[in-house]
């Protein structure tokens, strides 16, 4: 009796791992989208490619291995330093994501697109306000170096180049009612000041048997600035709300006449188009320091879906590490950052990483990568304060 038990409680356990093989496998594809900010970013231009060299890295393999673990088929990074050739992130997906990490399948990036990014490029104004113009500060996105805390987007499957906007240089005075900080920026350094902290870009992927000519799905990917490390001015908060907004009116045909590519081309994405929207968007829909209305009304638009990716350990952790979680009106289980806790000096755990999908999807899974502190992969996410976030797409 108790050898009948036992197996028919196996094979109960077993039924859930099995139906997400299936579905994995079936004639329908099903593609797993992730975000994840890896903290790969370092003080000096190179020092991240001459660290990842050799695959090496400490920091590198466990970033990999939680990668892995997840089994990521559609992958962005955030704060991985961009170096010129965007070296680094082709060393990333070489040496450590095609490299078995402590026993795990091993993933075939073949697919890297690391655009240029505005952290660290000069400006040419002195928007600090100091009294001298260069440094991190008077960067169009806050950086030491061009290409500091930059993005890559990672894909097993083909990204069509030739399709790919970006939107580097789109001008934060061309949206439509932006946020101007109050009596921080003179006329001619607004007319100048670009709206992203890094870039936003559009990258159409093609997904299926029949490769470009197949499924297309549009990673819509942005890191925008922490709406912190300011004054009352608000400037990081302004700005990082309508970075978020950028993304609402390009998902609204009504309302993405302002919008303009890279390459001049105007507009938002088409109604018919089907995406996921990826990012560390540095906003908490319901705690933290954030202006927190661009990015409800990016979760309730009517395109956009939230399966509100859970873990075992956000909730864990806030019980754990309690201070400013206590206090926190969100669900823990939900939360993608692992910051202070000192109540005053920290927000505590957020929920700031996304991964949020067409409604037009089936999305029969979605996580944040989280484990129960008592698991020893829990170890991992020590690599960085940030936990990826995944969403699986079934393209019917």
């Amino acid at each position: 009796m108790n050898y009948t038990r036992w197996t028919v409680v196996c094979l109960l356990a077993s039924v859930p791992f099995a139906w997400y093989v299936l579905e994995r496998r079936s004639t329908t594809p099903v593609v797993r989208f992730a975000s994840f900010n890896a903290a790969l970013n370092r003080a000096e231009p190179g020092a991240l490619l001459r660290e990842l060299r050799g695959g090496t890295s400490e920091q590198g393999r466990r970033i990999a291995e939680i990668v892995q673990r997840q089994a990521v088929d559609v992958l962005l990074l955030c704060e991985l330093d961009r170096d010129a050739a965007a070296e680094a992130a082709m060393v990333f997906a070489r040496e450590y994501l095609r490299v078995p990490q402590n026993g795990q399948l091993p993933i075939v990036f073949e697919f890297v697109f690391a655009p240029p990014v505005n952290t660290g490029e000069p400006s040419g104004l002195d928007l600090d306000d100091d009294g001298k113009v260069g440094g991190a500060a008077d960067a169009f996105g806050y950086g030491a170096f061009p290409g500091q805390y930059g993005m890559a987007l990672l894909s097993r499957h083909p990204i069509l180049l030739d399709q790919v906007r970006t939107f580097q240089t789109l001008s934060w005075a061309a949206m439509p009612g932006a946020l101007r900080p109050a009596g921080v920026y003179t006329d001619a350094e607004w007319n100048a000041l670009r709206l992203s902290s890094k870039t936003h870009i559009d990258v159409p992927i093609g997904i299926g048997e029949r490769g470009r000519g197949g499924r297309v799905v549009h990673a819509l990917c942005s890191h925008p600035t922490p709406p912190v490390f300011d004054g009352p001015e608000d400037r990081n908060g302004c700005r990082n709300h309508d970075e978020i907004r950028f993304w609402v009116d390009y998902l609204t045909p009504a309302r993405s006449g302002w919008i303009r590519d890279d390459a001049g081309k105007a507009g938002g994405l088409g109604d018919d188009e089907q995406f996921v929207v990826l990012g560390d968007l540095n906003c908490d829909p319901h705690d933290g320091d954030a202006r927190r209305e661009a990015l409800q009304q990016l979760l309730a638009h009517p395109r956009v879906f939230d399966p509100l990716p859970r873990s075992d350990g956000g909730e864990l952790y806030a019980i754990r590490q309690l201070g400013a979680n206590s206090g926190q009106r969100g669900d823990a289980a939900c939360d993608t950052g692992d910051f202070p806790d000192e109540p005053g000096k920290g927000p505590g755990n957020l929920r700031i990483d996304y991964a949020l999908p067409s409604r037009a999807f089936k999305v029969p899974r979605s996580g944040v990568y989280w484990p129960n502190p008592i698991r020893p992969e829990a170890k991992l996410c020590e690599a960085s304060d940030h936990r990826l976030v995944f969403v699986d797409v079934a393209l019917r």
